[in-house]
């Protein structure tokens, strides 16, 4: 039933992206963007943000994984030592 209802859903909005893409195609704007109209140096500017932007995020979240990485390693050689300790072994 699942399934079947899924598919149902996803054939329903592939319809209407089909249906809405003509539309959406057709709006014209006079060449102009969100903000109006844009010149090379705006462009510029902008891309010049993004290729420090990625970059930077692609760094951090490096940094982040090399981090938890680091403290999984750390949790798993301590329960290595937890179970080979002397103390831990036998009962009372």
């Amino acid at each position: 039933m699942n399934r079947k209802r899924t598919a149902l859903i996803a054939g329903w909005v592939v319809w209407a992206m089909l249906i809405a893409a003509p539309n959406a195609l057709a709006v014209t704007h006079g060449g102009q963007g969100i903000l109006g109209p844009t010149n090379a140096l705006e462009i510029t500017e902008v891309m010049f943000f993004l290729l420090l932007f990625f970059p930077a995020l692609i760094v951090l979240f490096s940094l982040i994984q090399s981090r938890l990485d680091h403290r999984k390693h750390a949790r798993m050689d301590a329960a290595k030592r937890r179970t080979t300790a002397e103390e831990w072994k036998g009962g009372w």
